[in-house]
């Protein structure tokens, strides 16, 4: 039976909630201090740009769902491609999806992708919960080693399939303590260092600025133990985000997302140490 968005969108939460220890306690302390009520600014999926499990195949069900393509970005460092949609009720959270140019890795790391991919079937890829199905292939200790060593988005994507690695709080939909007005994202940065969360320090704290009309910040996500074929390691899993947005000349909020802020939060899941 076809889920409604508000049923796949829910159904993507439970499965988020699973590898991110520290989202419910977080939820429940912005709900705690908003009145119950905590909005979604934007989920965000990862893939790779084989034909099989490419973006738009990710996309898929968000457009049947009435969601629109609105713009793209690259990200050449990381050699990532991505795209965010957006749906006219604006209740409903954004959905950024990126994916790896596999063609810009080494050859031995191509392999390796190229081989997982070959275990997908056409079928479960067509199948309206596959954006939260997990990892459909077999992996290896040494598999996962070896893409870390060149791209840590390839590395997390290989242990945990397909699965939103963030949500994200929509810092201006908070209210605190009765205010009439939300609070700046200093203020939510601190709240969480308060309560011990660590955070991604990767290009500060804050990444973005009034001036680009987006601040996000994120927590570095908490290591969760994952099988592979020859074991166990605990590696990352995923990180809640935070994101206040600015008004543009009409006086709407901007909606978009900022290429240089986005290849910070990235790093949200890298294995390294921050600070870079």
């Amino acid at each position: 039976m076809k889920l409604t968005i508000h049923e796949l969108l829910d159904a993507m939460w439970q499965d988020y909630l699973a590898l991110t220890p520290d989202a419910k306690p977080i939820h429940q302390l912005f709900a705690d201090l908003n009145q119950g009520t905590v909005v979604n600014d934007h989920i965000a999926l990862r893939t790779f740009n084989l034909d099989r499990v490419s973006l738009d195949k990710i996309a898929k069900p968000f457009l049947e769902a009435g969601y629109q393509a609105i713009d793209d970005y690259q990200f050449p460092v990381k050699n990532l491609y991505a795209k965010y949609y957006q749906h006219d009720n604006d209740t409903l959270p954004k959905v950024f999806i990126s994916e790896l140019k596999v063609e810009e890795l080494p050859v031995h790391c191509q392999d390796i992708i190229k081989a997982l991919v070959a275990q997908v079937s056409e079928e479960s890829v067509r199948q309206q919960g596959f954006c939260y199905s997990g990892r459909p292939w077999h992996v290896s200790q040494e598999q996962y080693q070896t893409l870390a060593s060149e791209s840590e988005y390839a590395s997390w994507l290989a242990a945990h399939g397909f699965r939103p690695n963030h949500f994200t709080v929509s810092i201006n939909h908070l209210r605190f303590n009765q205010a009439h007005s939300h609070p700046d994202i200093q203020s939510v940065n601190q709240l969480l260092l308060d309560k011990g969360y660590v955070m991604n320090t990767s290009g500060g704290l804050i990444k973005g600025s009034p001036d680009v009309l987006l601040e996000q910040s994120s927590t570095l996500a908490k290591e969760v133990p994952v099988n592979f074929t020859d074991g166990t390691l605990t590696i990352p899993g995923c990180y809640y985000e935070f994101a206040l947005r600015y008004p543009m000349p009409n006086g709407q909020l901007y909606q978009g997302f900022v290429a240089a802020s986005a290849d910070k939060i990235f790093e949200s899941t890298d294995v390294v140490p921050q600070g870079k």
